[in-house]
């Protein structure tokens, strides 16, 4: 017999938060990656073309942790057309000792957002200026709201920049967080007037060809990449790897589906060059921003640990909080007679 949490989205909204603890939840993560026998197979997808569909499965055991974490994230763009959320998911938690099923987390990609929110975090609390107080966000989505938050907890963030493909998505998006943490943040209409002046930039976006191009960046600025996690994806010019610092989440994903991958087909990054990745600088294994007039450029494709850290995380405070429901399973042994 065993027990099995299940928390459905409510539940995991009301102890699983965008703030400093889940940012440093994801950077200890990243930390394993770098300095852990930490397992994490290759990314598995399923794309659905005809729907503008796909799917993608996300796993790692991270030694340490008392449990691995199995996410499923559909991602299906027209669904706003149907009056439904393009993303949606679950995560399985499993124990790392039994391999029983401890936890099912019905999250519809709330978890997700928050530890993608979280590694953006991570990434400019490691890479971008110290004293960075301007921030611009090309992409006017969910997930563009939580990069700005994210950027608000580890940076003195006072004013941010916004452009969308949607103007008016962008003006809503500039006059909701405006309200909300009083924070001057204005949209744009021009993509390279609202990165002109931004300390930060983060790119948040499905595209399929740069958004943002080598020429417009300046010295000191830092940028994170989070749109590109499937092969066709591309918002960044592929010849800014002549200008920027790189650093990766992990290179074995991002040179075949993240920025680096368009880099080395444009031929402005050799398949077989050193880079960084974002947990060997958090280790001080690797240098990452060496000084202020640097460009750095950090590609987030998102990584298997930080669902694996996120899920233990969700798990942990449930269970202090009493939250969700417990279902009881009966395990038949199947011993042979």
């Amino acid at each position: 017999m065993s027990r099995i949490r299940v928390l459905l989205e409510r539940d995991l909204r009301s102890i699983i938060k965008l703030d400093l603890s889940a940012i440093d939840c994801i950077e200890q993560a990243f930390a394993a990656l770098s300095t852990r026998p930490v397992a994490m197979p290759p990314i598995l997808r399923l794309d659905i073309p005809e729907f503008r569909g796909e799917v993608d499965v996300k796993t790692a055991y991270v030694p340490g942790f008392d449990g691995f974490a199995i996410k499923v994230s559909p991602g299906f763009f027209d669904n706003p057309k149907l009056g439904l959320p393009s993303l949606n998911g679950l995560m399985i938690l499993f124990s790392a000792r039994t391999g029983l099923v401890e936890a099912l987390l019905l999250d519809n990609g709330y978890l997700t957002d928050v530890r993608t929110a979280a590694a953006g975090g991570v990434a400019a609390r490691h890479l971008a200026r110290q004293d960075a107080r301007s921030a611009a966000i090309l992409g006017a989505g969910m997930q563009a709201r939580l990069q700005l938050k994210a950027l608000t907890l580890v940076r003195p963030v006072r004013e941010a920049r916004i452009w969308a493909r949607d103007h008016e998505k962008a003006r809503k998006f500039a006059a909701d967080f405006s309200r909300d943490h009083g924070i001057a943040t204005v949209a744009f209409a021009d993509p390279r007037e609202a990165i002109a002046a931004a300390d930060i930039v983060v790119t948040t976006t499905p595209a399929e060809k740069p958004i943002l191009f080598a020429d417009w960046l300046k010295p000191g600025q830092h940028l994170t990449a989070m749109g590109s996690d499937a092969e066709h994806k591309n918002e960044i010019d592929p010849t800014l790897f002549e200008r920027a610092t790189y650093v990766a989440d992990r290179l074995t994903q991002t040179c075949i589906l993240g920025e680096l991958h368009h880099a080395i087909e444009a031929g402005t990054a050799a398949p077989d060059q050193a880079f960084a990745e974002l947990g060997s600088i958090i280790t001080g294994q690797a240098v990452g921003r060496r000084g202020s007039d640097d460009i750095t450029f950090a590609d987030l494709t998102g990584t298997g640990v930080q669902d694996t850290a996120i899920a233990n995380l969700a798990l942990a405070r449930a269970e202090d909080a009493g939250s969700g429901q417990t279902i009881v399973n009966e395990i038949t042994t199947g011993d042979a007679a």
